[in-house]
């Protein structure tokens, strides 16, 4: 079975974006090697918004090979033919991904569909890039749901102050 991964950045205070949506907080640090961090994943998720930041951005959604599902009941698939709009089944679609063989998901980005994926029980990591910055208010890392145990299974501090933060979900 593929292992889902909640990839996320994260401010000391818990909040994943601003209140509304600034991400301007997330400090760039060189010596991140985002090619190896895409590197244990062929499959990477996310919901329409974190799709549309990134879109912006220019990001290339073929750079590391990777298959893009995108969450989403506005976007029409005919509009974003390099990605596969979800619309509806999301658990089931994510759960017959998850059975399908590869390497790991990524889910990147996104508080409600990574809290609705966790409660459906189909995380089975947490990579928190905690960054050391607090903004007092904005979207939180997890919305209101069930508890969730985790382990620690890794932690790196990074020379920006950045504290990258790796748990397993505990069952």
């Amino acid at each position: 079975m593929r292992q889902l991964c909640y990839g996320v950045a994260a401010t000391l205070d818990g909040f994943i974006a601003g209140p509304n949506g600034e991400y301007d907080w997330i400090v760039r640090d060189p010596t991140i090697d985002f090619a190896a961090m895409f590197a244990p994943y062929d499959t990477l998720l996310m919901g329409r918004g974190t799709y549309q930041v990134a879109s912006a951005e220019g990001k290339s959604w073929d750079s590391f090979g990777q298959r893009w599902f995108i969450v989403s009941t506005t976007l029409k698939p005919e509009d974003h033919p390099k990605v596969t709009i979800l619309s509806s089944g999301v658990a089931q679609a994510v759960a017959a991904l998850k059975a399908q063989p590869g390497k790991g998901i990524w889910l990147f980005g996104g508080g409600i569909l990574f809290r609705s994926l966790l409660d459906a029980g189909l995380v089975d990591m947490v990579e928190v890039s905690l960054m050391p910055v607090m903004i007092g208010s904005g979207i939180p890392l997890l919305p209101k749901g069930k508890r969730c145990p985790l382990k620690l299974t890794e932690s790196t501090a990074l020379p920006s102050g950045i504290l990258m933060l790796k748990y397993a979900i505990e069952r």
